[in-house]
């Protein structure tokens, strides 16, 4: 009996043995907690639990590699994320003592203040071809409107095409269809060139803007697929569905960095047809009835526009939003969608 009892005691005795030493070695960050949402700007407490066991020589702060102070003490220091970059972000402190050496790791997640709000107004209705499964929309600087479309099965022939439009009748000027193989994507206007994207064929079509003759091609580079594409007066930036918006050599459309889009809850993905307008990127965002905002050298979402109920006819599927084109001469902004028989002139409204 007394055996019995003398094997819990040792047990528990061992147990609270083993928790004592786990506690006793223990180096981790108290704050931030892995993951933490930061707003950029914000400063942030890093605090850490240490070893009871140990004397302190020094401890190094970083993120993603780069040093943020050396200390011989355990207080805690704060972090200014002024100047960090938008997303997950590192955070490490390394503990010397005795020779020894520990690390402790915690991460935060960056993103922008919060973007500013807006609705709309309806200025122009125009007829847009029920048939076209807008893709790409852009007006070029004498006011002609360019259009690319996929190869929905309810347009002509079921292909892709290349398009000029009347906007204010919707008459089809020129029009050229892609080879069944492509399903057409997004399109920007580079001087005398028209440049489109294809979707998943990872190849661009570069044509002359006078007769649609095509004159080049290109492939794509670590972006998979082609989704919109625009251009800034020095670069084209294209989307691929994901949160990432790349940069491409005006002249040789090779890739040359990109920029992760962040709002303020985190990354933003399924951006597809693109606009550039007064230094920043208006961009769909695919099977909402919003447009993004973007500062393209940081990634911030800067302003949402609330779409919802601009298309009565808008059905559930295969009918979003997409298409965004403006017109400089006239500082107008215009929306269609996929397959939607209105073209708008809207004006956004801040909230």
């Amino acid at each position: 009996m007394n055996k019995f009892i003398y094997f819990p005691a040792v047990l528990i005795a061992f147990i609270a043995s083993c928790n004592t030493q786990k506690n006793a070695s223990k180096f981790r960050f108290t704050t931030p907690e892995a993951g933490m949402v930061v707003k950029i700007g914000d400063a942030i407490p890093l605090k850490l639990e240490f070893p009871s066991d140990v004397s302190i020589d020094s401890i190094v702060y970083s993120m993603d590699d780069e040093v943020l102070a050396r200390k011989t003490d355990s207080t805690p220091i704060t972090l200014d994320t002024e100047k960090a970059a938008f997303g997950s972000r590192t955070i490490s402190a390394r503990l010397y003592y005795g020779g020894e050496e520990r690390i402790a790791y915690s991460n935060i997640v960056v993103v922008p203040p919060t973007p500013k709000r807006y609705g709309f107004k309806v200025v122009n209705e125009y007829p847009h071809d029920p048939k076209a499964y807008t893709q790409g929309l852009e007006f070029d600087d004498n006011g002609a409107l360019y259009e690319s479309t996929g190869n929905e099965s309810t347009g002509q022939n079921g292909k892709s095409s290349l398009r000029k439009i009347n906007y204010q009748s919707g008459e089809v000027l020129r029009r050229i269809d892609l080879d069944e193989n492509y399903f057409g994507e997004g399109l920007t206007i580079v001087g005398d060139k028209i440049i489109q994207l294809t979707w998943r064929e990872k190849i661009g079509f570069v044509y002359s803007k006078n007769n649609f003759a095509k004159i080049g091609e290109f492939p794509y580079g670590q972006s998979p697929e082609g989704w919109g594409l625009c251009y800034d007066g020095n670069r084209l930036i294209k989307s691929d569905g994901s949160s990432k918006l790349y940069f491409l050599n005006k002249d040789t459309y090779v890739e040359e960095g990109f920029v992760e889009v962040f709002n303020d809850r985190g990354p933003v993905d399924s951006l597809n047809e693109l606009e550039y307008i007064d230094g920043k990127v208006y961009a769909n965002v695919y099977q909402e009835d919003t447009i993004v905002i973007i500062n393209p050298q940081t990634g911030a979402i800067e302003g949402e526009a609330n779409l919802i109920g601009i298309y009565p006819d808008k059905a559930t599927s295969n009918n979003e939003l997409n298409g965004i084109a403006y017109d400089r001469q006239g500082d107008r902004l215009f929306v269609t969608g996929k397959l939607w028989s209105k073209l708008y002139e809207i004006e956004l409204i801040a909230r």
